[in-house]
């Protein structure tokens, strides 16, 4: 198995507690997630505390969409970590986190993936996915940068 991990950062007008706030909560991820829009008809559940460690989310959908859960296994002022499990299209475990830096002007906010790959989807990954996952967390990002600061 190989280890991976990717990242893309950006610079948000907005103080830390209100960037937190849109990646703690679920629910608020309808606002700026770059996998919002692939279904209409997306299915959400949602469990656990509102937001949070232990909250939950699980997706269900279309070809694009698939299936998945997140849960948040971590959050702090600085941070938050979300255990990822992909059902649909394919298998995968992953942990994804926000790092959040305050800056004179805003936040710094660094959206990390790391996981394993055995070699076949190591390859996989460097030919095709990790293009398009660095292509979603920069449109999530910009998402995540306008909805911040528009609600600032």
């Amino acid at each position: 198995m190989a280890d991976f991990s990717m990242s893309r950062a950006t610079t948000v007008d907005a103080p830390p507690e209100r960037v937190h706030a849109l990646v703690d909560d679920f629910h608020e991820w309808q606002r700026w997630s770059p996998w919002e829009g692939l279904d209409p008809e997306l299915r959400r559940t949602f469990t656990g505390p509102e937001k949070g460690v232990g909250s939950h989310y699980a997706w269900a959908g279309n070809k694009k969409a698939g299936e998945g859960t997140m849960e948040i296994t971590s959050s702090t002022p600085t941070h938050v970590e979300v255990d990822l499990r992909f059902l649909k299209p394919f298998k995968a475990t992953n942990v994804t986190r926000f790092d959040l830096a305050p800056l004179d002007s805003g936040t710094r906010v660094t959206w990390t993936m790391t996981g394993e790959r055995s070699a076949v989807m190591s390859l996989m990954g460097k030919l095709f996915f990790d293009k398009a996952i660095g292509a979603d967390f920069e449109k999530g990002l910009a998402s995540l940068k306008a909805e911040a600061e528009r609600t600032a």
